[in-house]
């Protein structure tokens, strides 16, 4: 039988105890190399570094069903657990677990603070900083090993390289000065398995029952949405974004016999500010691309510009055109303003914005007198009694309300500006605006006792007015302000089970698409309720900075981020690859993609910008889509390659439509 203390709460009702098969594969021999099997993995493991089986540590989950602690149970010698100790308590312990060489591997690892990717190598210096798992090929057992760093207690792991020709270091940090620890028992976890895919799988199930902290995409329901075809707010407006646009943008996909069943209004609808203006007035400073990153919350209702919106204007015969060139040239106008911001910086130090020109406000109507304001909640009225085949209307926003959090002294809540501190294991990946407006700013932080009453607070607002669902867009950026919190894993778990209770409150429990989220504290802490995410990187139109490989192989990026995303994300959340435009020139190479990627299929033309004869193959007239049965995912003969970089490997992604049950992943030669 298991330990007596194998579970530390009592099992739910409708859970029960099993045995686990106690001998691991895994073992520590007496030359300290980390063998599974009798073949080494890692050699030279430094003494201070020990290894548990499945079966000898404590298992945290209470509410596993049946079916997932048998199937755990049953492999559980597959599993072990590595831990570490150190004389000196530390916030951010960098430990060596050992070399290898000549074993090829696959892994994951943050490139941005928010965003992952593959890499492959041979050996351990070949790793990038910030890794979240390896995938080791063990052609001596016709197997592979997975190497996976944990959450334990208050601190988080990731995997670097070493100083040392290919040794592997364990990074093993608070994210706060203020919390440290010394001695760690499961920081990270090993599994072995003969199919790639069942391995990622078993793993994390594995590590389910031992968290505790986060349920499986299989236990979950996703959002309805993932059956159907949307449109994005985002490439057509950006911040110009106002209720007359999306009107027509949404007629204009139904009067050509597209109607989407799902409408995201992207970031630009919030009541934000900048800390120097008036604090209860929405900002007259977005000049500037990224400027909205400066800013922060400060009510929970929608901007003046939806607002004003009156219920009934858009049914009315003389309703107000819309004029796309219009919301264009602000755009570019934007843009030549950040251009004279940048320049008067470098030359002046410093920019008196008198002297710029006035921002560009785009307004249809007046409000009439008499009348009441509707706002948001009118629109969504008017755009459900129009068209009624719009089944979902998301909203954006940012984990702490905005870009910049919420403004201090404007709400109910308690809310602080908090220094962004970048964590060092960070200071190497790519440049990128939102990370130094981020670090410039701070973030309005809403005191994390609070978190509950916050999310719910804008959710409630937000339901009232016949929203469906929310995007939740720079997710990861508790990290940056965990010093006075507790530390990065108790200040996300404060927050995720707020946004989880709001989510169950008042959104069904399920309508949420995660974004800016891929770093392991996330799928780790978050993922109880949320069961959709973004697994890839924007898509880009075009690279900000010009395309210097070509605009194809950018648009392979995307594709190479979201399919091997999702070997792990896939267990956690039902993957989303994000929107396109369906007149791009790659068009037909998304197209492709989203058709079999198992999640929705929306897009972000500009109004009158679409190409409806491609769409045509993925968008059924009643708005639905062709669903895969799963989630796409790279082939076996690309896991330990590289089709982006390596000139000679064809990226090939697979799904399933529906087949007979008694075939298997394995049996399929997947």
């Amino acid at each position: 039988m298991a330990p007596p203390n194998l579970f530390s709460e009592s099992r739910t009702s409708n859970t029960t105890p099993v045995d686990f098969v106690a001998k691991s594969r895994f073992s520590l021999t007496e030359e300290r190399n980390l063998a599974v099997d009798g073949v080494t993995l890692f050699s030279h493991v430094p003494s201070n570094v020990t290894l548990s089986s499945f079966t000898s540590l404590p298992h945290l989950a209470t509410d596993t069903p049946d079916y997932i602690l048998e199937s755990v149970s049953l492999k559980s010698n597959n599993g072990s657990f590595l831990g570490l100790s150190v004389e000196e308590p530390a916030d951010r312990i960098l430990n060596p677990i050992g070399n290898f060489f000549g074993r090829k591997f696959l892994s994951i690892f943050r490139f941005k603070t928010w965003w992952s990717t593959m890499w492959v190598g041979s050996n351990g210096s070949d790793l990038q900083m910030e890794t979240q798992l390896i995938l080791l090929r063990v052609p001596e057992l016709d197997s592979y090993v997975l190497v996976l760093p944990l959450i334990e207690g208050s601190f988080r792991s990731a995997i670097h390289p070493g100083k040392h020709e290919g040794e592997v270091v364990l990074c093993v940090e608070s994210g706060s000065e203020k919390v440290k620890g010394k001695g760690f028992s499961s920081c990270a976890y090993l599994h072995i398995g003969d199919n790639p895919f069942d391995l990622m799988r078993d793993a994390f199930a594995a590590v389910r029952v031992h968290l505790g902290s986060y349920r499986l995409l299989e236990e979950k329901t996703p959002p309805k949405i993932i059956d159907s075809f949307g449109w994005c707010s985002w490439d057509a407006f950006y911040l110009t974004v106002e209720p007359v646009g999306l009107w027509h943008g949404v007629k204009s996909f139904v009067e050509n016999g597209f109607p989407p069943r799902f409408l995201i209004i992207d970031d630009g609808w919030q009541s934000i500010n900048m800390d120097h203006e008036n604090p209860f007035e929405d900002s007259k400073d977005l000049t500037g691309l990224g400027s909205q990153m400066l800013c922060r919350l400060y009510r929970f209702k929608e901007n003046d510009k939806f607002a004003k919106y009156q219920a009934g204007t858009m049914l009315s015969s003389n309703a107000p055109a819309f004029d796309q060139d219009k919301h264009d040239k602000v755009f570019e106008e934007m843009i030549a303003v950040a251009e004279l911001k940048k320049k008067k910086l470098k030359e002046d130090g410093e920019i008196d914005i008198s002297d710029l020109p006035e921002p560009k406000i785009i307004e249809y109507f007046d409000e009439k007198e008499g009348v009441e304001r509707g706002g948001l909640k009118a629109l969504v009225s008017d755009l459900r009694e129009r068209f009624p085949s719009l089944e979902d209307v998301y909203v954006w926003h940012a984990l702490c309300g905005a870009w910049g959090g919420v403004r201090p002294e404007t709400t109910h809540l308690d809310a602080k500006v908090a220094a962004a501190r970048l964590a060092a294991g960070l200071q190497t990946t790519m440049p990128d605006l939102a990370v130094d407006m981020i670090i410039q700013g701070g973030i309005g932080l809403v005191n994390p006792d609070q978190a509950t009453e916050f999310y719910d607070a804008m959710h409630f607002h937000l339901a009232d007015a016949g929203i469906t669902g929310v995007k939740v867009d720079v997710m990861h950026a508790l990290e940056y302000v965990a010093e006075d919190y507790g530390g990065r894993v108790q200040l996300a778990k404060a927050y995720y089970d707020g946004l989880s209770q709001s989510l169950k409150n008042n959104f069904g429990g399920s309508g949420l698409i995660a974004s800016m989220e891929q770093c392991n504290d996330f799928f780790f802490l978050a993922t109880k309720q949320i069961s959709m995410g973004r697994v890839g990187d924007d898509f880009w139109f075009e690279d900000p900075n010009g395309d210097p490989m070509g605009v194809y192989w950018l648009q392979g990026v995307h594709m190479i981020h979201c399919s091997y995303n999702s070997l792990w994300q896939g267990q956690f959340i039902q993957p989303d690859w994000d929107m396109f435009q369906s007149n791009h020139l790659c068009a037909e190479f998304h197209a492709g993609s989203r058709a079999i990627c198992g999640g929705p299929v929306y897009v972000s033309d500009k109004v009158g910008g679409h190409n409806f004869v491609l769409l045509r193959k993925l968008v059924f007239p009643d708005g639905t889509i062709l669903r895969c049965q799963h989630y796409a995912l790279p082939t076996r003969d690309c896991l330990f390659e590289n089709p982006l970089f390596d000139g000679k490997t064809l990226l090939k992604i697979w799904n399933l439509n529906k087949v007979p049950e008694k075939f298997t992943l394995s049996q399929l030669n997947i």
